[in-house]
């Protein structure tokens, strides 16, 4: 409750502020209080009223209460007001509300308001409504903020601009509500747009300043959420002062973001004395990251000790750390029985990895509804698992859905999947689309399918006049590159023969030796036919023997003819019969000749 006085008066901390005109020093307030003491021994009314408000201030209510009550019986409302919060201290409510109506009703804005307080308290909403609003009319902070916060609670529209009156007075409490009401308005109107037809000011930017004015006057909750609008904007320096501001005034919350702060900065240790002493004022989210911590040091015992912790705060991210911790460790029934807990709890992430260990175990059946359910949460790599598992049984069908919301929400692979199917089903537009997405987002396949795709449309290369070469990038050309510095060995392949085209046979050679390097019999192959062309026959041999033994027909008829040339007439029949087996059906016409012709030679 407030106390009150004409001369002297409170913040809503309860304190007086003294007029700047007097003497702030000890000695000061001493020969004040003397004078002010032998004023009221004299019988100045005026005097024993504020002589009672600081002996009441000072905890001395013995001191206090004659002077208070020798004061109001002379009709001074600022001395009915401080008996009511004298009476109220020591129990007597009912008659410290006595006081308090007969000060409301002289006009003191603090006592209405204690006297809605008291109403409230007792269930009278009407009677607390009535002196809230006289004392919130008389222009009183803490009777706005009182009112404000009693219309919300019924859910009537004028308590905002209630709480606005309080907060332009100073009330820290009611700027912070103020803010997260804005900060709740702008988030609805995000999402559903405004309604009204008409260009509001933008509420975030208000909402900021008054977190501002708020965590100026040392709001915790405010400073938090300051500094985290500051974060946001990548302001983190001045972010960090906030939530350290918040951190040293006992929010686990600051504390735990400056730890996450202080981490990406490269200061760990610091991080982690911040995460400490959130994860022991109960924040889970701290207790996680001391969790992973010291996983990654290798201190499982104490990172598996962290997590139970973060579980016991009531973090279902505990039990899915745990789970990861044992599937790390090969723990398999643990981890599976973390995943459960976790995702009966509803986290999304670990319904995912529970359906990926019973697939993995072979329980296709058990993962399925595991997946649909964390695909249904929302978690993109359960949509694409479940693509993967229906493709995996031939749904192409039903598979391509799940494909297509897990590339909506950006993942790559499914993008992929998607183009593939749109490629397959003819629609080359829709297909293109996917997998410039995937090819973005780095898989390499999607690039060299991109790059094929384009290639197809690619007009035939027009002649220049007396042999001039000119050689402009295409489009097509730097999807097969991307995917060749990525080494996909199919687009290697098909950069090595872009290179060999224009004559480029250092650029060619390099790029066929990657592919067949990386086990490519197409790169072993052409490698072979440059290395031939140059000269090199032996060592074409050599790579042709390796694309032959790998499966390519026209490999081992190469090889066919040159140990046929040599007089090796029986490694030629050999090569012959496997380029033959080997072939596609010219191949195995021109080996079939090939190897009679031999065999003849070598009966003769």
């Amino acid at each position: 409750m407030d106390f009150m006085g004409d001369k002297a008066t409170l913040l809503d901390t309860g304190r007086f502020v003294q007029p700047s005109d007097r003497d702030e020093t000890g000695d000061g307030e001493a020969v004040d209080e003397a004078r002010t003491r032998l004023a009221a021994q004299a019988g100045d009314v005026e005097a024993m009223s504020v002589l009672g408000a600081m002996l009441l201030r000072r905890g001395d209510l013995d001191g206090a209460e004659p002077l208070l009550r020798a004061a109001t019986a002379e009709g001074d409302r600022a001395a009915a007001n401080n008996l009511g919060v004298l009476l109220h201290q020591r129990g007597y409510t009912d008659e410290a509300a006595g006081w308090w109506r007969i000060a409301a009703v002289a006009g003191s804005a603090a006592a209405a308001h204690a006297l809605g307080r008291y109403h409230r308290e007792r269930g009278d909403e009407p009677a607390a409504e009535y002196w809230l609003r006289q004392s919130a009319e008389q222009g009183h902070a803490l009777g706005a903020y009182a009112l404000a916060d009693l219309l919300e609670h019924r859910g009537d529209t004028a308590a905002g601009q209630w709480m606005r009156s309080a907060a332009e007075r100073g009330h820290r409490e009611a700027a912070y509500r103020l803010a997260r009401a804005l900060d709740r308005q702008t988030q609805h109107e995000d999402e559903h747009g405004a309604d009204n037809g008409v260009d509001a000011p933008p509420a975030g930017g208000e909402a900021e300043q008054w977190y501002r004015q708020a965590a100026a006057r040392g709001h915790r909750r405010a400073a938090l959420q300051l500094g985290a609008i500051l974060e946001r904007r990548g302001e983190l320096k001045e972010a960090g002062r906030w939530y350290l501001t918040s951190a040293k005034d006992g929010e686990a919350r600051a504390a735990c973001a400056l730890g996450f702060l202080l981490r990406d900065a490269g200061d760990t240790e610091s991080a982690a004395v911040w995460w400490l002493r959130a994860a022991q004022d109960g924040d889970g989210n701290a207790a996680n990251a001391l969790g992973a911590l010291h996983a990654e040091r290798g201190e499982t015992q104490t990172a598996e000790r962290w997590y139970r912790a973060a579980m016991d705060a009531g973090d279902v991210n505990g039990a899915y750390n745990l789970g990861l911790l044992c599937a790390e460790q090969t723990r398999t029934a643990q981890a599976e029985q973390w995943y459960r807990r976790a995702a009966y709890a509803g986290h999304r992430e670990a319904a995912n990895a529970l359906a990926v260990l019973l697939l993995q175990g072979g329980d296709a059946t058990g993962a399925e509804p595991w997946f649909s359910k964390a695909a249904e949460a929302g978690s993109v790599d359960a949509a694409f698992n479940l693509g993967i598992l229906f493709a995996g049984r031939g749904e192409e069908d039903v598979a391509l859905p799940w494909y297509e919301r897990a590339a909506a929400a950006g993942h790559t692979e499914a993008a992929l999947q998607v183009g593939i199917a749109r490629l397959r089903d003819g629609d080359e537009l829709e297909a293109e689309r996917h997998l410039r997405c995937a090819a973005g987002g780095g898989s390499a396949e999607a690039a060299y399918r991109l790059a094929s795709v384009l290639d197809a449309r690619r007009p035939p290369a027009p002649a220049h006049e007396l042999g001039e070469q000119v050689h402009e990038k295409t489009e097509c050309e730097e999807w097969y590159e991307r995917a060749a510095s990525q080494g996909h060995r199919r687009a290697q392949v098909r950069v090595g023969m872009l290179a060999a085209a224009r004559g480029d046979v250092v650029e060619a050679a390099r790029w066929y030796r990657s592919a067949a390097e990386a086990g490519s019999r197409n790169g072993a192959f052409n490698l072979g036919l440059l290395l031939a062309r140059e000269g090199s026959e032996p060592e074409a041999a050599v790579w042709w023997a390796r694309a032959a033994d790998a499966g390519h027909g026209r490999a081992a008829l190469r090889l066919a003819l040159v140990y046929a040339r040599r007089g090796e007439l029986a490694e030629g029949q050999r090569w012959a019969d496997r380029a033959v087996t080997l072939g596609p059906g010219e191949v195995s016409e021109r080996a079939a000749r090939l190897r009679d012709a031999l065999r003849q030679e070598l009966t003769a």
